[in-house]
């Protein structure tokens, strides 16, 4: 199982380039970032933009699968945004991986003077988003037209490097995003079920990663209604909402086993910050990347 880490686009660039070239150094598979303009607690912190910076991320590795962690069409239009993943996919030299989402109800879903969307709403606006994304990056020039977005005869050229297109990943709990990843994801990606995440008695941990595993169930249903492989699309899980995987050595081999055991190929946890939210120690971060090559 493939393990890798998500980087808060926090700090400035002279620091930022150190962190994502030892995330490459310490082994990790892959290394994320947000694709938010800014974010529940952080929001008053500073936060920079997420593709310059995964640009720069690229510029500073060689070898690291590069991905976004999630974007949405909370203020995003898949043509601008198309044009932006095809250079990000060259630069990168076919190392970027389109993590996708509906996209929330936080600060982003309102921070263009729109109301908030219901879930339907949301549900309906991103199935068109990845749907036309992946029009847009097989073609060279597309036009279409939906509900929420349209295209009118959008070039792009000369196209990315990884063929057909880039890979998604496509976040969904819900049936029907489920059933895009199962159409048109090269992955799954998945936070779990909801949890009180100041509730860290054992069972209710326990209780979460029984919500993961029904979750697996649900997205074997909606491979085997299209009829994909189950083993085909990876499998990602972001593990730091059932408990900070990086508060020590011993949580992060249990969170390990408990993914692998449920058939997720990829975990994802988040390096650690001085203080607030994924507190912890790169010296816990460290020991850990020590011991991955023995974990396969």
């Amino acid at each position: 199982m493939r393990v890798g880490v998500v980087i808060l686009p926090q700090q400035r660039w002279a620091d930022a380039a150190r962190t994502w070239r030892r995330a490459e150094e310490l082994g990790f598979d892959s290394a994320w970032t947000y694709d938010h303009l800014s974010w529940r607690s952080l929001r008053d912190e500073p936060w920079f933009a997420t593709v310059p910076t995964l640009v720069a991320a690229s510029t500073v590795t060689s070898t690291i699968t590069l991905g976004t962690w999630v974007a949405s069409p909370n203020y995003r239009h898949p043509v601008p945004f198309a044009k932006e993943l095809m250079s990000l996919d060259d630069i990168s030299g076919g190392r970027f991986v389109l993590g996708v989402g509906s996209g929330g109800s936080g600060y982003d879903a309102t921070v263009l003077g729109t109301d908030p969307l219901p879930r339907a709403v949301r549900t309906r606006r991103f199935e068109e988003f990845v749907t036309l994304l992946d029009l847009l990056l097989r073609q060279p020039a597309t036009t279409w037209r939906g509900e929420h977005f349209a295209a009118h005869e959008a070039r792009m050229l000369p196209g990315g490097p990884s063929a057909p297109r880039l890979p998604f990943a496509v976040a969904a709990n819900g049936p029907r995003g489920m059933a895009l990843a199962a159409r048109l994801g090269g992955g799954w990606v998945t936070t779990g079920p909801a949890r009180d995440e100041a509730d860290d008695r054992p069972d209710a941990l326990d209780a979460w990663w029984r919500g993961v595993e029904d979750l697996c169930a649900r997205f074997d249903k909606a491979l085997d209604a299209v009829g994909r492989a189950r083993a085909e699309p990876r499998r990602y899980l972001s593990v730091d909402v059932g408990r900070y995987a990086l508060s020590s050595v011993d949580v992060f081999l249990d969170a390990h086993e408990r993914a692998r055991a449920l058939g997720f190929t990829d975990l994802v946890t988040h390096w650690p910050r001085a203080a607030g939210v994924y507190a912890g120690s790169e010296a816990v971060l460290e020991a850990v990347a020590a011991r991955l090559p023995s974990l396969g």
